[in-house]
């Protein structure tokens, strides 16, 4: 996993790709916290516009997921999606970035479902 690529796509919406992940996370053991969700704090800016989609058919979401595993810093997880599909990033790049117990954790909660 690197942190310019995906690791994980899945056609899904980003809300519904976020529970699916944070349900097979949870399961392991790990918690899921949402950090940040872009639909949320473009609210209240109404003059944003999509690159994407335009103003009114808009339906890109962009979400930041720290992951927590016991004793263990947090990872960060970017979700973004867009036309039903979402793609899952470790924003810091991994091992070296993300502890190696709790990256280890996450690939094997997540392995079946890998992109790489």
């Amino acid at each position: 996993m690197n942190a310019k690529s995906p690791f994980l796509v899945l056609k899904k919406d980003c809300g519904e790709a976020i529970h699916w992940i944070s349900g097979h996370l949870n399961r392991s053991g790990l918690q899921v916290l949402q950090t940040f969700d872009l639909q949320a704090a473009r609210a209240a800016h109404g003059s944003c516009s999509c690159p994407h989609h335009g103003d009114d058919q808009c339906d890109c979401q962009m979400a930041v997921l720290l992951v927590y595993g016991n004793g263990h810093p947090p990872a960060s997880l970017v979700a973004h999606g867009r036309d039903g599909q979402t793609w899952f990033v470790l924003a810091d790049s991994y091992p070296q970035g993300v502890d190696t117990a709790l990256g280890d954790a996450i690939q094997k909660a997540l392995a079946p479902h890998f992109l790489l």
